[in-house]
């Protein structure tokens, strides 16, 4: 499985981010400009997630953007995992959109 640092996403441009956390905690505070598909809806929502390049997954601490990474992957979607999760952007002074 690939994984990125919260310090190598942010560097990247107009990434595609996909926040797997569920609705309530999306909207307490998320990356800016993620799309909030949460890990109970993934299979059921794979065609909104853009092939045109890698989808950048994350949760709030790791477990679910590994498991929806793995399950990216395994329906031959390019998905990378981001290590730590919201709490690691947010602990490294990333902003956060909330809404």
């Amino acid at each position: 499985m690939l994984q990125i640092t919260v310090d190598d996403l942010a560097i990247l441009a107009s990434p595609t981010v996909i926040d797997v956390r569920e609705p309530d905690e999306y909207v307490a505070g998320h990356v800016p400009g993620a799309t909030n598909i949460p890990l109970s809806q993934l299979s059921a929502r794979l065609g909104d997630i853009s092939t045109a390049g890698p989808a950048y997954i994350i949760c709030q601490s790791g477990g679910r953007s590994a498991r929806a990474t793995q399950a990216l992957a395994d329906a031959s979607i390019n998905a990378v995992d981001i290590a730590g999760g919201t709490s690691a952007w947010q602990a490294a002074g990333h902003p956060v959109d909330a809404a």
